[in-house]
């Protein structure tokens, strides 16, 4: 299958008065037409950073800086070759994003349905009667009751959940070909998250539209992703389908995000697992693996040589010393019901 985004060698840096923020550092994915790719790990991993740069909405004046080398394509055009009149036309018709928040993301000032006709009047050149008739068949598409009369009402006035609602129809008016969808669930209880997630999965199916979504949160995407890769410190650590990461996972920090997964079975569902120490300085990133201070298995190597991605699988690619043949034989947690020796290096 071909791919639609193709993203190669990604490094993004921030200048701060501190220094160059290194966020992104040489970052490589492809997502397919139809597909839902889940970017997960810790807050200031990279996942928004990598997800804005996509959509080319960093502040690249003076503070946020895409390094020469990197690549991103669309449908085999290079983003970051195009003009802010090209990136106006990509944004919202091929390629739409929802926000964290969206209570700042959505204009005060607006009814909704102006909010979501705005977008139809740009790209799809409606007239106004017709953009706020396919605005009010986008709010009954998200599941919001009284359409009609919500579409006249401004973002005060809905509840977190359909606030999130109004944000994912603004952002499938015009029927994108990629769907942006950062923290989806942010600060919304664990019922309204279900919904949302449902949501999405439910309008890609009809609009067979590809879904990156971005989140800190595993148990989130545990129905939803086909592929996810984990990130941290601005790297790609391990990438796989979704039975590669949930129950064959290779690396140590995968291991941790998923023992951080609330479990309710188990003997210990009164206790929730915390990772100990914290992320590096990305200011001066480490030279070696950049888990290796947090990981109980780090060998002098990883503190001296960033890891090679290697291979475990035909989609399954961990970046980690202890794949290596001469690194010493561990037990590595089982996500299931026992621990196994790992044998096959």
């Amino acid at each position: 299958m071909k791919s639609i985004l193709e993203v190669k060698d990604l490094k993004v840096s921030f200048h701060t008065y501190a220094g160059e923020v290194q966020a992104v550092r040489g970052i490589s994915f492809s997502l397919n037409k139809g597909e839902t790719l889940a970017i997960v790990g810790e807050s200031g991993c990279g996942k928004t950073v990598t997800s804005k740069a996509i959509m080319r909405l960093l502040p690249e004046d003076s503070i946020a800086e895409i390094k020469l080398g990197s690549e991103m394509r669309f449908m085999g055009h290079n983003i970051l070759k195009k003009n802010e009149r090209q990136l106006r036309e990509l944004r919202g018709a091929d390629i739409s994003m929802i926000f964290q928040d969206p209570m700042t993301s959505l204009n005060p000032t607006m009814t909704i349905g102006n909010q979501i006709a705005e977008s139809l009047i740009i790209h799809k050149k409606l007239s106004k009667h017709k953009a706020m008739k396919e605005a009010v068949e986008m709010l009954k598409l998200v599941n919001i009751p009284n359409a009609d009369r919500r579409a006249k009402q401004y973002p005060h006035e809905f509840s977190g959940g359909m606030r999130q609602r109004a944000m994912i129809a603004i952002a499938l008016a015009c029927n994108p070909k990629i769907l942006i969808a950062d923290e989806p669930t942010t600060a919304l209880d664990v019922t309204i998250q279900a919904q949302i997630m449902d949501l999405i999965k439910e309008i890609q199916k009809k609009m067979d539209t590809a879904v990156i979504l971005v989140t800190h949160d595993l148990g989130v995407v545990a129905d939803v992703a086909d592929k996810i890769q984990v990130m941290y410190a601005g790297v790609i650590v391990e990438r796989g389908t979704i039975d590669d990461i949930f129950y064959n996972p290779k690396h140590p920090y995968t291991w941790a995000l998923l023992k951080s997964v609330p479990n309710l079975e188990g003997e210990n569902k009164g206790k929730l697992y915390s990772l100990g120490g914290t992320p590096p300085d990305l200011i001066k990133p480490p030279v070696g693996c950049p888990f290796a201070a947090r990981c109980k298995y780090c060998m002098e190597i990883c503190k001296e040589e960033m890891p090679i991605e290697t291979e475990v699988d035909t989609e399954h690619l961990v970046s980690c010393w202890l794949r290596h043949p001469y690194a010493p034989t561990i037990l590595e947690p089982e996500f299931q019901e026992k621990e196994v020796l790992i044998s096959e290096k």
